[in-house]
């Protein structure tokens, strides 16, 4: 048996954990479905899914794992909790976007914050950006945050040039 790292995110959805799963595992790499559980006769005056029905979903996004829920429609994602893509390239996080935002309004996106088809939130962020906040030099720090706060995908291209000034 396949150990599970201590803390798992549980994404709650209505009843589209299942097709959340799988859409998100078609996008990263080294993604898997893991393992699916279904409701049963049990509880069903609690949890008035039709046995059968997809419970969870557990999966890894780029070895991470997660749960999906199909928990009904009382609950809702909103930008309080995020899942951060640290990318290495310009063209990762280029593509990232573009299939996370597929269908999406882009101008409800800002700072790399992006929210999927499901409504959850992403940060697509290049593993840059910490080492430019944190720098020393507090006015290449400032220049990098004034630049970030301008973008909606971010430009690790504009972010280098405004830390250099």
């Amino acid at each position: 048996m396949a150990s599970i790292q201590g803390i798992v995110p549980c994404l709650w959805f209505d009843n589209q954990a299942e097709e959340a799963a799988q859409y998100y595992v078609s996008i990263f790499d080294k993604s898997r479905i893991v393992a699916v559980t279904r409701y049963t006769e049990a509880g069903r005056e609690t949890h008035r899914k039709e046995p059968g029905s997809v419970l969870t979903v557990a999966f890894e996004i780029e070895s991470t794992a997660l749960t999906a829920l199909n928990g009904g429609p009382q609950f809702h994602f909103n930008e309080a909790i995020s899942l951060q893509v640290i990318c290495e390239t310009q063209e990762e996080i280029d593509r990232r976007w573009a299939k996370l935002t597929a269908g999406m309004d882009p101008k409800a996106q800002q700072c790399e914050w992006l929210r999927d088809k499901y409504g959850l939130s992403w940060q697509i962020v290049p593993r840059i950006l910490a080492e430019m906040l944190g720098d020393p030099d507090i006015a290449a720090a400032g220049r990098v945050m004034n630049a970030l706060m301008g973008m909606k995908k971010l430009d690790i291209a504009g972010l280098k040039q405004a830390h250099a000034g």
